[in-house]
């Protein structure tokens, strides 16, 4: 049966990832950080500002600005947000799919609520994305099936129905053992080939 839903994650598919490690290292060299220290206290509050429980800001206190620093957290938040960058080839062949063949698009994407909306704003990811399940704003993250479970819930569709898309190998994984029909997106190209061999063809 051919999928009548898209459920795609956004960085490293739709988007360049939100706030990754080379962009860390990026700031790191950009500010004058100790890269290490940066990522130490990253991995200890990360998940719960990917989680909706902590702002960008509360996130930024602990694993940035626990020392005076010569910059501020508004240069630093910009920083962050300039690394956002869209893939338009991959929303273009986006786009057309669902305007060819009917598709609701779900975006299921691990993403801090403050970096998700300027990336959903400034793309203007709402003119083709119907539903919005962004781990901040509904208190879920990958690989757990609940936040699958609840994509299918607020979509209405069936597990038989959805192809998924994740750029990486374990998320798409996850989703698989949950028992979505997920491909793992490497580039625009296999992709297609993939979705191609589901029945959407362009």
């Amino acid at each position: 049966m051919r999928p009548t839903f898209l459920f795609t994650d956004l960085g490293g598919v739709l988007l360049t990832n939100g706030w990754d490690h080379n962009a860390r290292k990026c700031a790191a060299d950009h500010f004058g950080l100790n890269e290490g220290e940066l990522q130490r206290r990253h991995e200890a509050v990360f998940p719960n500002y990917e989680q909706g429980f902590n702002t960008l800001s509360e996130y930024l206190d602990f694993a940035v600005f626990h020392l005076p620093r010569p910059f501020s957290k508004d240069e630093f938040v910009d920083f962050i947000m300039s690394h956002s960058k869209p893939f338009p080839d991959m929303i273009e062949f986006v786009k057309a799919l669902k305007a060819k063949y009917g598709l609701k698009v779900v975006a299921v994407s691990n993403e801090g609520r403050e970096i998700a909306k300027y990336r959903i704003d400034t793309y203007d990811l709402s003119a083709f994305i119907d539903i919005f399940i962004v781990s901040a704003f509904v208190g879920r993250r990958k690989p757990y099936e609940d936040i699958y479970r609840l994509a299918l819930e607020v979509a209405d569709a069936r597990k038989e129905e959805v192809v998924y898309l994740d750029d990486r190998e374990m998320l798409a994984q996850g989703a698989q053992a949950y028992g979505l029909d997920a491909i793992w997106h490497r580039d625009l190209e296999s992709t297609r080939e993939a979705l191609k061999g589901r029945g959407l063809e362009l």
